[in-house]
């Protein structure tokens, strides 16, 4: 492929066409559809419907369980029977591997891209993604939605923790790097996903008030051309120049108008103007916003205004019998569905599926990998380069291991699902122990030396008497519009609160690490301890943040976000009443 310009997939066309030949209208229209497995009424409708793809959405796990065989069994078992079609066109299966294979027990779970783009780091970022390839291929499945490079502009919005930062300027290179490290040099490789860049765009900028919920999730974004191409569409024409083979629209409106049915957006500056040749993939469910009068309706609006497959989980028959009948009664010209279809079989092409006789079933040897302390060391470097040092009064940090006793504390300092957030096992995240990992007092245990004592407690009692103290606090889990947040809502929590009221009342130095999918409203509490560390939202690998609290490591993140103070009357950058705390780019060291 063309690296100076965009991706070539165009040069499978000849193949691809070679297959369309054969094709009738209802493959045609199958090839564009996606439904999730879990509403799958019976496997035999890979073949009644001609699916071109299926995907796992949050929470849609094999029935068997949560584990690498079984999703490995699911896979196999479903592409297994795309193949005994008619044309034997392999599936595109398609799963949310946003911080690693993150909906399977065992996955390494990297930090989550708040934090990577604290790294400022693209070679680690494009190894991290290398990884994530190959742990999902370990399964067998070769597409992942990721990465996500908004520019998201109010951290009210639920979905912050998944852009590398506020700027297309962070976020472009790391968005570009993502895309290679899933890719590689060539589609057809066993370790390699097809990556989907998403969500185009402008889903950081919607305006409080316009989303689901009077909130911002799903919400409008209201801007001109000149300032939303500078903003959220100079990362797409770097991912499109890297390769990336999958664009996913936003659930967002551009001035009005649902990114999934704005042919602006979507046909005259993603495919003509920036010269995307891969293909565009809805949201889950996305054309159920879009307005209409009939679900007919909606489909023409999605279909004419460029969209090329679509993620109907449930819908998936309505959706086929109401496309059948637009292309039938001339309403949708067999053109689009001709172009639409040509630019998912270029991309299968590319992929080597379109091949003699493709290798499709999982491969079984990679799965040694999976897990591995290789990938978990790589896991720790990126927590170690994301933590942002915001304060150390006194030198606090670094900690001493021979300290004769530190007392850990605060709710997220032995919670494993707290750790790793949103997006990991379940859609929404859970507290707990979801999957396998090292808790921050885990690590912190294991670290200090064999004469020092580390207690414990949730609330921050019983630190009288230790050299210092730890307090690990911040958010739990949440996803999408589950996650949008009120002003008052960024606030720390009063649990939280109380265990720093505690661990100050015992007069020790303390240092808080703040587990947090975003910059909270901590100007009323950074006084009450000495030192301060932004961890966000780390993963599975709690060792990466002692590394950095014992100076094993070094504090080397800058901030991706501007942190705004509890002042603010509106948290939205750029706004009047926005009031910053730390500027964008901080980030202290020893």
């Amino acid at each position: 492929m063309n690296a100076a310009g965009p991706a070539d997939y165009a040069q499978y066309d000849p193949q691809a066409r070679a297959v369309m030949s054969k094709m009738t209208l209802d493959e045609k229209i199958g090839q564009m559809l996606q439904p999730d497995q879990k509403f799958l009424k019976s496997i035999d409708e890979i073949e009644t419907y001609h699916f071109g793809s299926i995907l796992s959405g949050g929470d849609s796990d094999p029935a068997t369980g949560n584990d690498l065989q079984s999703w490995t069994n699911l896979y196999n078992k479903l592409q297994g029977r795309a193949m005994q079609t008619r044309l034997k066109i392999p599936l595109l299966y398609g799963i949310d591997s946003v911080h690693g294979n993150s909906n399977l027990e065992g996955a390494v779970i990297f930090p989550h891209n708040i934090g990577l783009g604290a790294t400022r780091d693209a070679a680690l970022v494009e190894k991290i993604s290398a990884i994530v390839a190959d742990e999902t291929r370990a399964t067998g499945i070769q597409w992942a939605f990721s990465p996500c490079i908004a520019a998201p502009q109010d951290i009210r919005w639920g979905r912050s923790y998944e852009g590398f930062g506020e700027t297309p300027e962070i976020v472009t290179p790391l968005g570009e790097a993502a895309v290679r490290g899933l890719q590689g040099s060539d589609l057809t490789g066993p370790r390699q996903v097809l990556a989907c860049a998403k969500h185009a765009a402008g889903d950081g900028g919607t305006l409080w008030g316009t989303g689901l919920n009077g909130k911002m999730d799903h919400g409008n974004v209201v801007m001109d051309d000149a300032e939303f191409k500078r903003l959220f569409l100079t990362q797409y024409a770097s991912a499109i120049r890297a390769g990336a083979g999958t664009i996913m629209p936003s659930y967002s409106s551009w001035n009005g108008i649902r990114c999934s049915a704005h042919k602006h957006l979507l046909t005259d500056l993603l495919k003509d103007q920036m010269g995307f040749q891969g293909f565009l993939i809805s949201d889950y469910n996305a054309i159920d916003e879009i307005p209409g009068a009939t679900y007919t309706e909606k489909i023409r609006q999605s279909v004419m205004a460029g969209m090329d497959m679509f993620m109907i989980p449930e819908r998936y028959v309505e959706f086929f019998n109401d496309l059948k009948k637009l292309v039938t009664d001339g309403t949708v010209p067999m053109t689009r569905i001709d172009d639409a279809v040509l630019r998912i079989l270029r991309v299968k092409a590319a992929m080597g599926l379109l091949a003699p006789n493709p290798s499709v079933m999982a491969d079984r040897t990679l799965q040694k990998d999976f897990g591995s302390a290789e990938h978990r060391a790589v896991a720790r470097q990126a927590v170690q380069e994301s933590l942002v040092l915001l304060k150390n009064d006194n030198h606090v940090l670094p900690l001493s291991k021979t300290a004769k006793r530190i007392h850990i504390a605060g709710k997220n300092a032995d919670d494993l699902g707290n750790q790793c957030g949103g997006w990991t096992i379940t859609w929404q995240g859970q507290s707990g122990t979801p999957t396998t990992g090292t808790t921050i007092r885990q690590a912190m245990t294991k670290a200090v030396s064999p004469a020092t004592q580390v207690t414990y407690s949730v609330d921050g009692t019983g630190a009288e008497g230790a050299d210092v103290g730890v307090l690990v606090i911040g958010e739990k889990p949440y996803a999408e519009m589950f996650g949008d947040r009120t002003i008052a809502q960024l606030r720390l929590d009063a649990d939280d609160r109380k265990a720093l009221a505690n661990m100050k009342k015992a007069g020790i130095p303390v240092a808080v690490v703040l587990i947090s999918g975003r910059p909270l409203l901590i100007d009323d509490a950074i006084g009450q301890a000495d030192a301060w560390v932004a961890a966000w939202l780390p993963g599975t690998e709690g060792a990466g943040v002692t590394d950095v609290l014992f100076g094993d490591a070094k504090p080397q993140g800058k901030l991706s976000f501007t942190w705004p103070k509890a002042s603010s009357t509106s948290l939205r950058r750029g706004d009047p009443g926005y009031q910053t705390m730390f500027p964008l780019g901080y980030g202290l060291s020893y």
